[in-house]
């Protein structure tokens, strides 16, 4: 399954998911001091830039080490994606399965790492650069904008939500998780495809 710089991006945006990061963002960073609450949503997605372009470069390498093809990669991110898509239209809750220290100032976990470069994100970077290795500044250029949006929405977070209100938020996580879906089934069958047909 290749992809255009504008469909990595999307795919991006809907792995990334910010709006459905809202819900954990939120009570996360409640006990942050609100001067503080835009620096730590930046350093964070800094952070987790830095974790997906590190997965990107090495991608290669990590496939050669353990001995996985491309094919099982598109299949095991198909079905990473599918299990994020059915969490995202069926709303289980983020906020027991990223919990943390009352009072306690987030650093990498929970926001940075898993929340944003989760297993979903580390597969399809790797997946991008592993696939279509001589576009691999549209995928730095489609993961840089894709983080933008993320940290702006993480930034605007509490405006976000008081301007569109936790329904209309809902509803718009349960739509990228329906778009989510058929791109994870695509991913599967490019997989399957390519195994039994033995392309490359």
């Amino acid at each position: 399954m290749d992809h255009s710089f504008l469909s990595a991006l999307i795919l991006l945006l809907l792995v990334l998911d910010p709006l459905g990061s809202l819900p954990v963002f939120i009570p996360i960073m409640r006990n942050v001091p609100p001067e503080r609450r835009t620096r730590v949503a930046v350093r964070e997605v800094g952070i987790a830039f830095v974790v997906l372009f590190a997965f990107m470069f090495l991608g290669d390498s990590f496939l050669s080490v353990m001995h996985l093809s491309e094919r099982s990669l598109e299949v095991a991110g198909g079905v990473i994606l599918m299990i994020i898509a059915i969490r995202m239209i069926f709303g289980a809750s983020g906020e027991s399965a990223y919990g943390m220290e009352p009072g306690k100032e987030p650093f990498i976990f929970p926001l940075a790492v898993p929340l944003l470069a989760g297993p979903s994100a580390m597969a399809t970077v790797l997946l991008l650069a592993s696939r279509q290795p001589d576009r691999i500044y549209e995928w730095i250029g489609a993961l840089s904008t894709a983080l933008l949006v993320s940290g702006l929405v993480l930034v605007l977070a509490d405006r976000i939500r008081k301007l569109l209100g936790d329904s209309v938020v809902s509803a718009l996580e349960k739509l990228m998780g329906l778009v989510l879906t058929a791109i994870a089934v695509e991913m599967v069958l490019a997989g399957l495809k390519r195994y039994f047909i033995g392309g490359l």
